[in-house]
């Protein structure tokens, strides 16, 4: 099984829509897939039409065991399941503090799914909190959206920086260009000043769309309901990059 994150200590840089899109479309290869929607907003949840059930919390979140398999929900797309989140997961990070092992909590308890699901998406919360580090502990691979602007590339390198000075695996992380508008000089200058300091920079760029914009109202995958829009293109052709070079040969046993 391989875990990969959606991370971004900014919001609103497209990273939920990321995350649905590329666990829908590694559903599409018949792969058992689980996406677990770790953020208190619940988008993702909301983007699957689905309601958590009422007696579900963070609470049993942490305890883990069978009280997760039952929360566990199907989605309308045959090999891909969700782990709904609510807004109860605002208090996971204070939670977090009162467990054992309290960084590495969360793969344990996702270890659990190994040889149940081979893909395990984590939409996650932003900033950089103690369930982010659980995220970064956990994941085989970090995917970061970043918005082609010199605050989104100072936000990366404090990220970088923090993975450095705690002594993380650096090259877990992925970064990727999202809401692009190529004819902008900005973002152009932008994502050429990234890809000359960072080898780890995907190629695939996620262009402004207003069909990704409006996910919420099709609250369904881009990539299912719009598949030949430029934004749909786009997620499959990142799918592909992130699958065949971050992933590929990591499968089985993993």
């Amino acid at each position: 099984m391989k875990i990969i994150a959606l991370y971004s200590i900014k919001g609103g840089v497209g990273k939920t829509a990321t995350c649905v899109n590329l666990a829908y479309l590694a559903a599409q290869k018949n792969v058992p897939t689980l996406l677990c929607d770790l953020d208190p907003q619940g988008s993702s949840t909301f983007y699957f039409r689905i309601q958590p059930s009422g007696k579900y919390n963070s609470k049993k979140f942490l305890k883990g065991g069978k009280k997760v398999d039952k929360a566990i929900r199907g989605t309308d797309f045959e090999w891909l399941d969700l782990l709904p989140a609510d807004m109860s997961y605002r208090h996971l990070d204070i939670m977090l503090n009162d467990v054992s092992h309290s960084r590495t909590r969360l793969r344990r308890l996702l270890a659990r799914f190994n040889g149940e699901y081979e893909y395990l998406f984590l939409d996650c919360p932003p900033n950089i909190t103690l369930v982010s580090e659980n995220v970064f502990e956990a994941a085989d691979a970090i995917l970061v959206p970043l918005i082609p602007t010199t605050l989104s590339l100072l936000t990366y390198r404090k990220l970088d920086q923090f993975f450095l000075d705690s002594d993380l695996d650096r090259t877990k992380l992925h970064p990727f260009f999202s809401m692009v508008e190529h004819r902008k000089r900005m973002h152009q200058d932008t994502i050429q000043e990234m890809a000359d300091e960072n080898a780890n920079l995907l190629q695939t760029t996620i262009p402004y769309n207003a069909d990704v914009e409006k996910m919420g109202i099709y609250r369904a995958p881009l990539t299912q309901c719009r598949p030949n829009s430029n934004g749909s293109m786009a997620f499959s052709k990142l799918w592909e990059e992130v699958s065949t070079k971050i992933l590929k040969g990591h499968l089985n046993g993993d």
